[in-house]
């Protein structure tokens, strides 16, 4: 805790407290040559600076790791798209579903979107989705009404006195 503290307010303080400008001249040692920090720029001794600039790396190692799930999340997300519509398949989605392992799941939100989506598709397409899978003979669809109303006939002419 006191490092971030002495991080985010030590050059201020420094500044206020005129240590940048008086004697020995303080622009010496701020940084190298090539521009590198040094922990005297930042105001700290070499272990906090080591410190410091491992925090850093772990940071950015985290950053890539979220950034790198989530890109497999979404790669992961078209290819069950592409999967569902029929739609060609992406060699890139596939190499980075595979990187990534076998730990991708779809993110929940989007996950609930395509089931909304698929659950609306159903409402939508069922009659007409009934009506074109059927295997539709008109021919055998006639014949069978008039046999159905003929037979009919016949049994309302033996019941019915009037017929």
């Amino acid at each position: 805790m006191a490092f971030l503290m002495q991080q985010m307010l030590g050059e201020k303080l420094k500044n206020m407290m005129g240590g940048g400008g008086g004697g020995g001249g303080g622009s010496s040692g701020v940084s190298t040559g090539d521009g590198k920090e040094t922990p005297e720029s930042k105001g700290m001794s070499r272990e906090e600076f080591e410190e410091y600039q491992r925090q850093l790396v772990e940071e950015k190692i985290q950053r890539d790791k979220e950034f790198a799930m989530k890109k497999a999340e979404r790669a992961n997300l078209r290819v069950l798209l592409r999967d569902k519509y029929r739609i060609p398949q992406n060699a890139q989605d596939d190499a980075t579903v595979q990187m990534a392992g076998d730990d991708v799941d779809v993110p929940e939100d989007l996950a609930k979107m395509v089931d909304e989506d698929e659950e609306q598709e159903e409402m939508n397409s069922s009659f007409i989705g009934r009506l074109q899978n059927m295997e539709l003979d008109f021919d055998t669809i006639k014949t069978k009404a008039q046999s159905t109303m003929t037979d009919a006939w016949q049994v309302a002419e033996e019941k019915c006195v009037l017929m």
